[in-house]
């Protein structure tokens, strides 16, 4: 498993941007397929975005796209999730994710991930 940890989150006002990062431990990083996913209050988990190993492919939830951007630093162990032009409902806690085998198809859904960070909170107000 990948030992992950978010961080980044905060109180926005809507328009604005934030960059959340997930640091991973361990040393084969490089070669998982990474994810973000996001849960609001009352509302089950949900996928956001997610990124091939090597970064060659991304993918995105449709309400986020043209949004938001997701990035990785292989060298630094680091995925990113750049947020611009936040709405109200991009209110959620926000988990980075890595599945259960390396290389392989990028995985838009929850139970294809089996490590996960404790989450950062992102509020964005009116």
């Amino acid at each position: 498993q990948v030992q992950l940890v978010e961080s980044g989150g905060g109180l926005v006002q809507a328009g604005d941007s934030l960059r959340l990062s997930c640091a991973a431990s361990g040393r084969t990083f490089g070669s998982y397929n990474m994810g973000w996913f996001r849960q609001a209050p009352g509302k089950e988990r949900e996928f956001v975005a997610a990124i091939r190993w090597d970064g060659g492919s991304t993918y995105y939830t449709e309400s986020v796209k043209g949004r938001f951007t997701i990035s990785r630093d292989n060298a630094k162990n680091t995925v990113y999730l750049q947020m611009n032009s936040l709405k109200l409902e991009d209110t959620a806690v926000y988990y980075c994710a890595a599945p259960r085998y390396r290389y392989g198809t990028v995985e838009l859904t929850l139970n294809k991930y089996d490590s996960w960070g404790q989450g950062t909170q992102v509020t964005v107000s009116s």
